[in-house]
Formats: structure tokens, sequence, C-alpha cells
């Protein structure tokens, strides 16, 4: 297990993220993700813990609150010193309540948020703190004040942010930096070989600023497990059969996956292995975030961390998921291409 830094900070991060999004299965759209109770959780949380991850991310929203419940009391039971697990978890969405403000990036609902997530999590504070979506009703700057002042009271770590806009993002890093505010030190947001949309804008913003990417449903919500092709479906109770998200071209992905199963199949190893691999010999990423229902699945996923690419294979994964043009990209292509040469011969 490898392990980088997140974003602009001095913390260290496995390369492997575990994800709660399995705990709980409250609700109709959660059951249909996961429905893991505690200890088939804390079976989950040991393995990941023994194999060197040091990172698990969940969210309030997850099952109405219960994953962060199992998440918190999994810790407790498995007896785990609180400086050797580094806990994320995000506020947006509501949870339980709801009343008019129990939503959105607003202080208010920040303030709320933090609070009910520390005692669901039975903590003393965050590590990093991630605003899971973006509120077009709150100023991004009374955002970035409200989890200064989290930072500030201890309560927070690290603040982050999940599924916003490259301009967003920018104009969030500069209110921070004129005012010498906690900046967001990770964007968390989904990336795939199969859905590379996010090296448009939003991997050149992070690669200038010094951001942390943390990549969620990296198997395209099983799409790209291997368990699928054209011509087949997923299982009875399948998740991507009930729960058909995120959105992916699926004629792409197929492509996709008929290159990553020639690879897997030469070397052994599950498409799935394949899939993760891909991003994790992507320098711009800190941290794939993986889920799981069971103890082979997790093992599998793990596994990927030791699958090395030649240079002949990120070629051809490359060619088979490479984005179209679009514009402003290709006049950047075109307009810069003298002075990247000088750069190349500058050394």
């Amino acid at each position: 297990m490898r392990y980088n830094k997140l974003g602009h900070t001095g913390l260290f991060v496995s390369e492997l993220c575990l994800g709660t999004m399995t705990f709980g299965g409250s609700g109709e759209m959660w059951s249909q993700i996961g429905t893991l109770q505690q200890s088939d959780a804390e079976k989950l949380i040991g393995r990941s813990l023994d194999a060197g991850i040091n990172f698990i991310d969940t969210a309030d929203v997850y099952s109405d609150g219960v994953s962060e419940q199992i998440t918190g009391q999994a810790l407790k039971n498995l007896k785990i010193a609180r400086e050797d697990v580094i806990v994320a978890t995000k506020v947006f969405g509501e949870v339980g309540n709801k009343g008019v403000n129990a939503r959105g990036a607003s202080r208010a609902h920040i303030m709320d948020g933090v609070k009910a997530s520390l005692k669901r999590l039975q903590l003393d504070h965050i590590d990093l703190y991630q605003i899971h979506g973006f509120d077009p009703a709150t100023p991004i700057e009374e955002t970035v004040r409200a989890l200064d002042n989290l930072v500030q009271h201890g309560h927070v770590r690290y603040v982050g942010v999940s599924n916003w806009a490259a301009w967003q993002i920018m104009k969030a890093l500069g209110i921070a930096d004129k005012h010498g505010l906690a900046r967001f030190e990770s964007l968390q947001a989904y990336y795939t070989v199969a859905g590379r949309d996010l090296e448009r804008e939003i991997v050149p913003l992070l690669r200038s600023e010094d951001v942390g990417l943390m990549v969620w449903s990296p198997l395209a919500g099983g799409l790209l497990s291997g368990k699928y092709s054209r011509d087949q479906k997923g299982g009875t109770g399948d998740r991507r059969t009930t729960f058909d998200f995120p959105p992916v071209d699926k004629p792409r992905a197929f492509d996709c996956v008929d290159v990553m199963r020639r690879i897997a199949d030469a070397k052994k190893v599950s498409v799935a292995q394949i899939a993760l691999a891909w991003l994790l010999h992507q320098k711009h990423v800190t941290t794939v975030i993986i889920g799981a229902k069971r103890v082979d699945q997790l093992d599998d996923n793990i596994a990927a961390t030791g699958v090395k690419l030649s240079d002949d294979e990120l070629a051809a994964l490359n060619e088979v998921s490479t984005l179209p043009p679009e514009y402003p990209g290709w006049m950047f292509e075109r307009q810069g291409a003298y002075r990247r040469k000088q750069l190349a011969e500058a050394g």
C-alpha cells in the first residue's frame, strides 16, 4: 500500500480509501446499494486496516446517518487508535429533519451537520469534512468561512468538497487565499477509464492548485467490474440492475472493458483490478474509494495495488478511452504546440 499527500497538507492517506455507502441500507435508494450491518461492516473495516488502508470515507446522508453510526461503532469495537485512522465524512443533504433549512452548504446547516456527525461517529474531531454538493442558494464565501470556523475550533482538521465544477472550486480557493481561511484540500469526484470528463477542466485545476483527488465509483457502479458485457446483464439484485448509476456512455464503456479484459486475462487478474490499477497509475489521483459487500470483493479490489500496467497497456487503454476533442481544448492543443515544444527542449 502506498501513501500520498492529501492536497497541500502534510497528511498522508492510503492510495485506497474504504467507502461505507454499503453500510446500513436504510431507505429505498440505499438498500439497493448495500445493507451491511455492524458485524459485516466491522469485518470489512478490519480487513482494510490490516491491508494498510488508513482512510475511511462516509457521509451523513448514507442510509440517513446509519452508515456513520456503524462506522463509528466499528472503530470503537475494533479498538482502533484514533491516530491510526483518517475519517472523512460529508455534509449537504437532509438527514432525518425535513425542515426548510435542513440541507445545503449554509453556515446553519454545516454547524448542525458537524455536531450530528461527530455524535454518530463517536469522535471528537473529523479529519476531512467535505461539502457533498454545490449549493446555488448559499454564497461560496459563507461556506468557506463556516468551514474555517470548524477548523479553528478543532472539530475538523481539513476541509474538502465533492461534485463541484472547476470554476466553483477556484472561486472558493481564491476566497480562502484572500482572507487566510482554511482551503479545500481535496475534491471527491467521479472518474473512471470509461468516464474521463474530469480531465477537461478539473484535473488541470487540481494540478495547478495542489488539490487532492479522491475518486468515487471507480468501477462506474459495477459496470467496469467485468460482470457485464454488451449482451449480458448482471444478476438479480445486482446494483447496476436495480440502481443504474452513475450515468455512463455504455458503448464506450464496453469498448474499454474489451481492452481491460484482454489485459486482465494476460495477467490472470480480474477486470475490476485493471480498472482500479488504471486509476492508481494516474498521477493526479490521490486515493481511490472502494466499496464492497463481501470480504472477497474487498480483497480483489485491494489486490489492484499490486497490478503494474506497462507503457503499452496504458497506451491501449488511453487509445480506447481518450475523450473526443472539445472546445477550447482543441484550440489549446493547436495554439500551444510551439510553446510546449520549447518547454520540452528546455528540459
